[in-house]
């Protein structure tokens, strides 16, 4: 009989950047704490689950307070085919394809960009202390609470709107590239639109420092003094919030450029190689490529490298897919980006409810957002109990069972590979099992 590798708990990591939620009002400290203590002066913007070297989770079951922790990577990395399964073993070099994450947002992320996997070599090889890895970064982000992001450039029609009705923005780029623009079609080809589109974006965001303080102090004053005879509307209350947390900005200005995107917990937003976005409040959770890879231009005290993201965007125009998540049984819906590397279950259970996730061919995430219960492996009789915070890594063919406890509801997160590389694309079902 084959020997399949058990399921591990972990510890995981957290990055306390300054735009993250402080202490216990972060659901990123409250995961975090269940293994570590927290400081509740300090952001905690993301929880890391994973094998990336800029957080990478360890094993709680192996190891001990006096040893050095095994991390998961090591981990894999000693019977990869085993662990991840042949298939995933073999196209992503024994490493696990997927990073698992929870985002609490208390002030807007910045303007960035993820490049493509020629783009990510190029970088990683130039400058290796910003782009700190080799591969791309295309990510989803499933709503936990009301969730804001900037993505994507506005349509065609809405952004003529914003050239016309924000005269700083104007005055910035100049009447001949707004000429040009203005003369876009709907119906022109895509080629066209975003050669004159990445010209007037790329003008803005080139434009002095000294003359974006100017603009953004003029817009400010302007917005003030508009507000007390008319409503403003959503963009420009944006704007004025980001000039708050980032005052002198051009990330306050090309705002305007944007969809701005609100979505309602249980929504999701992908987001591809290339595709400008910044997330502006809320908590979600996350998954993405293994990497770290961000180009910045705005909104952030960190390096901003303003010519590769103007080179490298799309310039796709129109608003964001939205994914509700197909439901599989009654406790688990789906959400299947168009990504290979990863897809992520939503599992809810009443108080006594359970759920069986039957064996896949790749490796699972599993970790508890809120509630308590139980987690059964295998065919094993004993169960280990769950509470928030909780994260399991599951290995290729290995069948569990969730219960959720006798209070309130529990939320579980899984991640797992996406499952059309198995050739596999679930319907909707009313079975109890997990199809």
């Amino acid at each position: 009989m084959e020997d399949i590798p058990k399921p591990q708990r972990l510890r995981c990591s957290v990055q306390n950047y300054n735009w993250g939620r402080t202490g216990e009002e972060s659901t990123v400290a409250v995961l975090f704490s269940r293994n570590n203590p927290i400081d509740p002066e300090k952001p905690y913007a993301e929880f890391w689950i994973g094998t990336h070297p800029s957080g990478p989770s360890s094993l709680l079951s192996l190891g001990s307070s006096d040893s050095r922790p095994v991390l998961l990577k090591s981990w894999i990395l000693e019977n990869p085919s085993a662990v991840l399964g042949d298939k995933v073993s073999e196209k992503w070099h024994g490493d696990l394809p997927f990073l698992f994450k929870v985002l609490s947002v208390a002030k807007a992320l910045s303007i960035q960009a993820h490049p493509d996997k020629e783009l990510a070599k190029v970088l990683h090889e130039m400058n290796p202390s910003v782009y700190k890895d080799s591969n791309h970064k295309p990510e989803m982000a499933i709503a936990l609470t009301e969730f804001k992001a900037l993505c994507g450039f506005v349509g065609i029609e809405e952004l003529k709107d914003v050239l016309t009705s924000v005269p700083e923005i104007r005055d910035m780029i100049g009447d001949e590239h707004i000429g040009k623009y203005m003369s876009i079609k709907e119906t022109d080809p895509y080629d066209e639109t975003k050669v004159v589109l990445q010209s007037i974006y790329t003008k803005l965001m080139s434009t002095s420092e000294e003359a974006v303080s100017k603009s953004v102090s003029k817009l400010k004053h302007r917005l003030n003094i508009e507000s007390k005879v008319r409503m403003l509307t959503e963009k420009e209350e944006l704007a004025l919030q980001l000039e708050q947390q980032y005052p002198n900005d051009i990330g306050v200005i090309s705002s305007f450029f944007f969809n701005f995107v609100k979505l309602i917990p249980g929504e999701a937003l992908h987001i591809g190689a290339n595709e400008p976005h910044a997330y502006i409040s809320g908590e979600c959770v996350e998954c993405m490529a293994t990497s770290d890879n961000v180009v910045r231009a705005g909104l952030t005290p960190k390096y901003k490298d303003v010519q590769t993201l103007c080179s490298m965007l799309a310039y796709k125009q129109g608003y964001p897919e939205i994914l509700l998540g197909t439901p599989l049984n009654n406790n688990v819906s789906r959400y299947i980006p168009p990504f290979d590397e990863f897809e992520v279950d939503h599992i809810s259970l009443s108080p006594g409810e359970s759920v069986s996730c039957p064996a896949v061919l790749g490796p699972s995430i599993f970790v508890v957002v809120t509630g308590e219960g139980s987690i059964q492996m295998c065919c094993a009789t004993d169960e280990d109990k769950i509470t928030v915070g909780d994260v399991y890594f599951v290995p290729a063919k290995n069948e569990i069972k969730l219960t959720s406890g006798g209070t309130g509801e529990t939320q579980v997160y899984r991640a797992g590979v996406n499952s059309r590389l198995f050739n596999f694309v679930p319907a909707k079902s009313e079975e109890t099992d997990l199809q």
